[in-house]
C-alpha cells in the first residue's frame, strides 16, 4: 500500500506533462502543402513591390512616398503598400515560421483587409487623371487575395 502514493504522484507528474504538450500541440498548426502556396504568393507579392504601380514608380517608392508629386498618388496606393507590407509579408513570413493559430487568423483578417484595400486603390487610380494602376499594383492585389484565401481556409479547417 506504501507504493501507491508515490505512483500516485509519478502519475500526476506525467498526466500534467502530457497536457503541457496537448495544449502546445494545439497551438500550433501545420501548413501541409498550403506553405508552398503560401511562399510562391509571398514572392509574387515581393516581386510587385518593385514593378510599376503608379506610372513609372515602384510599390516601393508609393511606399516610402517618393514618387513624383505630379503622379498624384493619393492615400489609397499607400494605405495599400504599407499593407501589402506589413500584413501581406511581414505577417505572414512571421506566420510560417511561428505556425501559431492565433497568427492564423491575424493574417487572415489583414490580408483580407489588403485585398480589399488593393481594390480600392486599383479603382482610385482608375477614376482620376494620369497614369491607371500599374502590372505592379494589380499583381499585389491578386497576390494579397491568394494570401488572405490560404490564411482563411486554412484557419477555419484547423487541420
Amino acid at each position: 500500500m506504501s507504493d501507491q502514493g508515490p505512483d500516485a504522484e509519478r502519475m500526476a507528474v506525467l498526466r500534467n506533462e502530457i497536457d503541457a504538450v496537448e495544449r502546445a500541440v494545439l497551438r500550433h498548426v501545420d501548413l501541409g502543402t498550403r506553405a508552398v502556396t503560401l511562399s510562391v504568393a509571398l514572392l509574387v507579392l515581393l516581386v510587385a513591390l518593385v514593378l510599376p504601380w503608379i506610372g513609372p514608380h515602384s510599390g516601393l517608392d508609393v511606399l516610402r512616398g517618393t514618387t513624383d508629386p505630379a503622379a498624384q498618388v493619393g492615400v489609397l496606393p499607400r494605405l495599400f503598400a504599407g499593407v501589402a507590407v506589413g500584413f501581406g509579408v511581414v505577417l505572414s513570413v512571421l506566420t510560417l515560421v511561428v505556425r501559431r493559430w492565433g497568427l492564423v487568423w491575424a493574417s487572415a483578417f489583414g490580408c483580407a483587409y489588403g485585398a480589399l484595400d488593393g481594390m480600392w486603390s486599383i479603382w482610385s487610380r482608375q477614376t482620376v487623371e494620369g497614369a491607371g494602376p500599374g502590372v505592379g499594383m494589380v499583381l499585389a492585389a491578386v497576390a494579397v487575395l491568394v494570401l488572405a484565401v490560404v490564411w482563411f481556409r486554412l484557419a477555419v479547417t484547423r487541420e
